[in-house]
């Protein structure tokens, strides 16, 4: 997913924003997403010693998890209008690309560093956006 050209370093809270494109490629990535922010949800509820402060700023909302749904089922609808014989085309294009991509909705990941072909430089680890 790319939010005008770029994907976003934190938590992926704009999902039902204008710049935000996606295709039937990410279909399962938006589901999965959808079920992290369900069971996020569940799961901050259940924090009985957080503060309610911490708990408001990290639960995940019903307009977000409307947004995905939303989204998902727009990307849907759009297959259903398909021929079985487009719909088998797109669904091989999908698995070609899905095999070669990465995707991360959530937080940032911290690549380890490669190995230093130059012992006299110290390598740190560099941060990875999502995508």
């Amino acid at each position: 997913m790319a939010a005008a050209g770029h994907d976003r370093p934190v938590r992926f809270r704009c999902v039902g924003c204008g710049h935000v494109r996606t295709d039937v490629s990410y279909l399962p990535d938006l589901e999965a997403y959808l079920a992290d922010l369900l069971r996020n949800r569940e799961r901050l509820a259940t924090f009985a010693d957080a503060d309610s402060w911490a708990k408001s700023e990290e639960m995940p909302t019903d307009d977000d998890s409307n947004r995905v749904r939303r989204l998902a089922q727009r990307v849907r609808q759009g297959l259903e209008v398909l021929s079985d014989e487009d719909r088998s085309q797109i669904q091989e294009a999908i698995m070609v690309v899905r095999r070669t991509r990465t995707v991360s909705l959530g937080m940032p990941r911290i690549r380890q560093p490669l190995a230093d072909l130059r012992p006299g430089r110290a390598a740190g680890p560099t941060l990875m956006t999502n995508g």
